[in-house]
């Protein structure tokens, strides 16, 4: 039997203004059903079009597929947007709901969209409407109207705990395959480790066998796995199997693109600049970028001085891993004196993450800390400027998002790890210790 919608013909989706700033090319991902846009999304819209920010890019680009369309939008039927798809149409403001005026005191463009699908939802019964929006909040107030609501999920990806790893952990492997990793200089072919089933490229592993045990990375390109050592780089030694996986994929030449998952604490970020201080003489530059996540939602205007004042708290946490290893080499070690040259002559840049939209990024080792604040579209827009010799490395923690409309499904960090995984110039490794303190895992762990 099928389900009633289905009987019922094609939705109607009512999109509010955040899903439109998520992806401009949301409008392609709705199928044979139809889309209503609200007057007030528009007027949104219209102040969100001038900027150099992602959003802004977004809302200038939705507008232009909007007015490239044939046909009438402001029609009751709307404009189609093309075979297989349904049509859009814009919706004018009407007068307030009821429910609405004793529900809701505050008239708020939320609450003029949210009018606007409750007011198609009477216009259009029985078919079914659904407002999508990624504020979490107003989905809530939506059900709690009666009216159907879900989030934009184009690009979600389909579960958390599916997410890949970068590592396999193998229990009871044969102690003659885990001698052979120490034969030959740690060069096993694939035909001979049979415990291994079906790696992917750049895939780390753990194998044990009671006392023995070796790590191991499986490079496709020569259907062999290479065991990895603890090596220290950059003053910086790995105290885990995850970090010394990932110091391997960070200086390896070959992989151009590498992601860290990790918790507070992990290593992330420090792996990743070491590395890059270890590799620096393969490239021009190395820069370390953030996206800048306002405080408690206020804008940077309310923190005094210029720019470069407002912009230091974001930037201070790039700044304490350059001290720490600093530290590790000791002050007056040559290594640690190189940095500051290296900051004074700009061979290595700490800059937030808008300033970097639009160079040209030629033999340069991006490092972009706290990634998962990112969107898929701005991932997207980072990796594909990478000019010859540029390796891209992006850290972060998907369980601590800063922006109200991504979450550990949705963001661009875990968009990219889903649809790059098995890529043969891609790495990515889940830091699961934190290194820290003992301090700070206890209150991890308790707290």
């Amino acid at each position: 039997m099928q389900p009633v919608i289905a009987a019922l013909g094609p939705r109607l989706h009512v999109l509010d203004t955040n899903v439109i700033l998520h992806d401009s090319g949301c409008i392609r991902n709705f199928h044979e059903h139809d889309i209503a846009i609200p007057i007030t999304v528009l007027e949104e819209l219209d102040r969100f079009k001038r900027g150099n920010e992602d959003i802004n890019f977004q809302a200038r680009e939705f507008l232009r597929q909007l007015d490239e369309l044939t046909g009438d939008a402001l029609s009751e039927s709307g404009a189609s947007l093309g075979p297989g798809l349904g049509s859009i149409r814009i919706v004018l403001g009407g007068e307030l709901d009821s429910r609405l005026k004793a529900s809701f005191f505050q008239d708020s463009p939320d609450h003029r969209i949210l009018n606007t699908a409750l007011a198609l939802q009477k216009r259009e019964h029985p078919r079914p409407v659904v407002l999508v929006t990624k504020d979490t909040n107003l989905r809530m107030k939506a059900k709690s109207l009666g009216l159907p609501a879900g989030d934009y999920t184009s690009d979600k990806i389909e579960s958390f705990d599916k997410l890949y790893t970068g590592k396999r952990i193998l229990e009871d492997t044969p102690s003659e395959q885990i001698s052979r990793f120490y034969e030959n200089g740690g060069h096993v072919p694939l035909d001979l480790a049979p415990a291994i089933d079906r790696p992917l490229p750049n895939e780390n592993f753990i194998l044990r066998n009671g006392s023995k045990s070796v790590l191991a990375t499986y490079r496709a390109a020569e259907r062999q796995f290479v065991r990895v050592e603890k090596t220290t780089t950059y003053g910086i030694s790995p105290r885990n199997a995850e970090q010394s996986f990932a110091l391997k994929a960070l200086v390896n030449d070959d992989i151009k693109l590498v992601t860290l998952v990790g918790a507070a604490g992990t290593g992330k970020t420090l792996l990743a600049l070491a590395a890059a201080l270890e590799c620096r003489q393969r490239y021009r530059q190395i820069l370390l970028a953030r996206p800048v996540v306002p405080l408690s939602n206020r804008d940077l205007g309310f923190l005094p001085g210029d720019i470069g004042a407002k912009l230091d708290p974001y930037m201070q946490p790039l700044y304490d891993n350059l001290t720490v290893i600093r530290h590790q080499l000791g002050e007056n070690d040559p290594a640690a004196q190189r940095i500051a040259e290296m900051r004074d002559n700009e061979k290595l840049l700490i800059t937030p993450l808008a300033y970097i939209r639009g160079r040209s990024l030629q033999r340069i080792f991006f490092i972009i800390d706290e990634a998962q604040n990112l969107t898929p579209h701005e991932v997207k827009t980072i990796i594909t400027r990478a000019g010859e010799g540029t390796k891209i490395v992006l850290t972060g923690d998907v369980r601590q998002i800063d922006q109200p409309y991504l979450d550990a499904l949705s963001n661009g960090l875990s968009y990219l790890i889903n649809r790059m995984q098995g890529q043969p110039i891609f790495a990515h490794i889940t830091l699961e210790k934190g290194e820290r303190s003992a301090l700070a895992d206890l209150a991890s762990e308790l707290l």
